[in-house]
């Protein structure tokens, strides 16, 4: 299951990366954008790091707000749920909110 997921969030944060570029590209060319919903979302679905880190490289959204604030959001987000994983808390604490889901229903 952990293989799955670190393959998931590589993937997702290469995706969140071009998707940024790509954006960057097409903004200097004059070109139709990509949505910045589509940009946060990839950026929520565990690929903040390489949204943020497009960002700074390629100097992309930096100081646009709300989207700054929320990428920065997700980035937070995303350490905090990898350091709980990577302890251990994380899994059981969604079992056991799981449990008392399906036990409610």
């Amino acid at each position: 299951m952990a293989e799955y997921i670190l393959y998931w969030l590589v993937a997702a944060n290469m995706m969140a990366f071009v998707q940024m570029v790509l954006d960057k590209r097409y903004a200097e060319a004059g070109m139709r954008r990509t949505p910045e919903s589509t940009l946060l979302l990839w950026a929520f679905l565990g690929g903040a790091f390489g949204t943020v880190l497009a960002a700074r490289i390629v100097r992309h959204k930096t100081r646009k707000q709300p989207f700054a604030t929320w990428m920065l959001i997700w980035l937070w987000t995303d350490i905090i749920l990898l350091v709980l994983w990577a302890l251990g808390i994380l899994e059981p604490l969604l079992v056991s909110t799981l449990a008392k889901i399906t036990a409610a229903a």
